[in-house]
Order: structure tokens, then C-alpha cells, then sequence
């Protein structure tokens, strides 16, 4: 199969999806008191016969997220059944649901970028508060009588 195929199939697939989340149409508790389903991505096998769809919800925690996973993967006939009308094709793919943990791993590298940032800023303060050496700085030998910014030293 071709990906152009397999691309198409799955934003189809995306939007559907997306669809029933939208309109409420799944009466699980586990998804409906969830607050707002973000389907992030989908993967469809090469043969379309299996969907993997991500999912985030913002602002729960591990176990309620896993609550609307149980919750979502319930209701996967439901979900087959709307792909099968929507797209027709031969097959329709069996879905499964995963927590898309990418935001959280986002989220993660971008507290622990910020400390590094905080702690090269406080080693940065510290090397400045320490008084300069004397007799040397950034071209090492000050009595070498080259390349400290006299332009007649240059001209030998």
C-alpha cells in the first residue's frame, strides 16, 4: 500500500475520531466526564487493518488518563463502525487507544532545560563575582609582544 494512501487513510481516520469526541457521542462515564479529548495522532497499519490512536487530555493526571483509555477502548467498535461508514473501504481498521505522553515528556525537558539555563546563569554570576587574575586574560602572555591589539607588533 502506498503511504500517500495510508497518510490520507489516517487523517480520515484523525477526523473521525475527532468528530465523535466532539459531538459527545461516546456515553461511557470514563469518557464523558473526562473534559476535552485531543486525538494527537493516528497510525494505521500498511494493510489499513489496524488503527493506533493517540490521545492527551489536558490537565489529568496518570490514572484518570488511564480511566479514559479503559474508557476509549470500550467504545472501539463504535468508533470502527463510524470509520467503516465514513471512509468504505474493503476493511475497516480495528482501533486501539494509547496516552500520547510526548506533552509530558515536553514538559519534563523544557523544566529541566530551565534549570540547567538557572544553574549555568548562577555559575556565571559566581565566575564574574571572583576578582580577574593578574597578568593574564583571554590571550594568555601579556609580555609575548604579539596579538595584543598594537598594529605596529603586527607589522614585522
Amino acid at each position: 500500500m502506498s503511504q500517500q494512501r495510508v497518510d490520507r487513510v489516517s487523517g480520515e481516520v484523525r477526523a473521525v475520531v475527532g468528530e465523535i469526541l466532539a459531538r459527545d457521542e461516546i456515553k461511557d462515564p470514563r469518557v464523558r466526564g473526562a473534559g476535552l479529548i485531543t486525538v494527537t495522532h493516528v497510525r494505521i497499519s500498511g494493510d489499513l487493518r489496524y488503527a493506533h490512536i493517540l490521545f492527551t487530555v489536558h490537565g489529568l493526571d496518570g490514572p484518570a488518563l488511564e480511566r479514559v483509555r479503559a474508557g476509549l477502548d470500550h467504545a472501539s467498535g463504535y468508533f470502527r463502525q463510524a470509520i467503516s461508514r465514513r471512509l468504505r473501504t474493503k476493511a475497516s481498521p480495528a482501533v486501539t487507544f494509547e496516552v500520547d505522553q510526548v506533552f509530558d515528556q515536553a514538559s519534563k525537558l523544557e523544566s529541566l532545560l530551565r534549570e540547567l539555563g538557572t544553574a549555568a546563569a548562577a555559575k556565571a554570576a559566581a565566575d564574574a563575582a571572583q576578582p580577574a587574575e593578574e597578568g593574564t586574560g583571554a590571550g594568555g602572555d601579556k609580555g609575548n609582544g604579539k596579538g595584543n591589539g598594537d598594529p605596529d607588533d603586527d607589522a614585522s
